[in-house]
């Protein structure tokens, strides 16, 4: 009786090693290209926020007779209350917080008339993390242009998006 040999077929140490190296290879050029990508798209979310916040402020002002004092004065209602100059549910919860997709909006009241109504604000949109959810940061104001700079905080005198 001849004796049977079971001979098991594998994958030599050398070809895994070949596969791990196309991967790793494969992955060295995907993740930049992946976080370059996150970055544009927190940046265009952060714009879009701005435009979301100045056309928020504007109809808050047509309603309440001036700007709001707060970002969180545009945010949502409280419990189902009615809307008011303190929460007027303009904008998200998130929004409100001050902190969406990698970047933190300051908004800061300006100047006030006689009678206590804010007739001019700033926001700006700077990245939580320089570098790796955005690279630069943003400016708006009353006027509603957006300003943009790659060093810094962005200001009036920034550079207009175009």
């Amino acid at each position: 009786m001849k004796a049977r040999h079971n001979k098991q077929r594998g994958f030599s140490l050398i070809e895994l090693l070949i596969v791990v190296t196309i991967i790793l290879i494969i992955a060295a050029i995907a993740i930049p290209n992946l976080v370059r990508n996150k970055i544009q798209a927190n940046e265009t979310a952060a714009v879009g926020a701005l435009r979301a916040l100045t056309e928020s402020a504007l109809l808050y002002s047509n309603t309440y007779g001036g700007f709001p004092h707060t970002l969180a004065d545009m945010g949502p209602t409280a419990g189902g209350t009615g809307a008011s100059s303190a929460s007027a549910d303009l904008i998200d919860s998130v929004l409100a917080s001050g902190v969406k997709s990698g970047y933190r909006f300051t908004y800061a009241a300006g100047t006030t008339d006689p009678s206590g109504n804010v007739i001019t604000y700033s926001i700006t949109a700077t990245p939580v993390a320089p570098g790796s959810s955005g690279q630069r940061s943003f400016f708006t104001d009353q006027s509603g242009t957006i300003r943009n700079t790659a060093s810094g905080t962005a200001d009036s005198n920034s550079t207009p998006l175009s």
